[in-house]
């Protein structure tokens, strides 16, 4: 298994290291087939797909695996969309705006835990990216850890891509040192989600705690699904 040959090479413990197969544009049949499996957290990007989704697998699996499972919101969040994540999802990887973590705290229902969150960091700077800059991190780090409903567990990032391997560390590391500068600012920050198909070796290396792996557990998507 990969992960387990990265975390060797590291130094580190596998099972520290949390294996996100993100599910977006798969079927709720592919998404059962890996639960069945052993697969336990599942990442989507769209709301309305994955509430769809969800109870199609509830129909494969029946109630008491489909509860077990655990899912992930991980693409971009807009204002009407927070309720859906909110009631029906145990993380987001995606949060970079503090209206969007409020509305998410206060729509977090009562009798559920509350919602990990992650902030999300535009640590390459690229302008078609998603995410923070790395500067603003601190002060919406300060703002969501606040918020009664969250449980802020830390970054997230999506590097520029390259096949370089020096290149793709280098990127891992400063989220990796961002995270730990908040840490030593005394945040309670312990997850690092980093790391996809093309590069996760790199990733856990740099220390990520939740890798995001789709195309290496159910293949290429459909094209209507788009890449990943």
């Amino acid at each position: 298994m990969r992960i387990a040959r990265a975390a060797a090479r590291a130094g580190r413990d596998p099972s520290a290291i949390t294996l996100l197969a993100v599910s977006k544009a798969q079927s709720a049949a592919a998404v059962a087939e890996a639960a069945r499996a052993g697969q336990n957290a599942f990442g989507e990007n769209y709301a309305q797909e994955a509430l769809d989704k969800m109870q199609s697998v509830t129909e494969f699996l029946g109630d008491t695996r489909a509860r077990a499972l655990e899912w992930h919101f991980v693409g971009p969040l807009q204002s009407n969309k927070t309720r859906i994540v909110a009631e029906r999802f145990a993380w987001v990887h995606s949060l970079e705006r503090a209206k969007i973590a409020q509305r998410l705290s206060d729509q977090r229902p009562a009798e559920l835990s509350p919602l990990a969150v992650l902030i999300q960091v535009n640590i390459s700077g690229e302008s078609s990216k998603s995410g923070i800059a790395p500067q603003a991190a601190e002060a919406l780090v300060g703002e969501v850890s606040r918020l009664p409903r969250l449980h802020l567990r830390g970054l997230m990032a999506v590097p520029e891509p390259t096949d370089d391997a020096s290149r793709q560390r280098s990127g891992f590391a400063a989220l990796r040192a961002l995270f730990e500068r908040l840490r030593s600012q005394g945040f309670a920050l312990d997850s690092l989600s980093m790391g996809m198909s093309a590069d996760l070796e790199a990733a856990i290396a740099e220390g990520a705690t939740i890798v995001r792996v789709g195309t290496a557990i159910f293949g290429e998507r459909p094209k209507a699904g788009g890449a990943a």
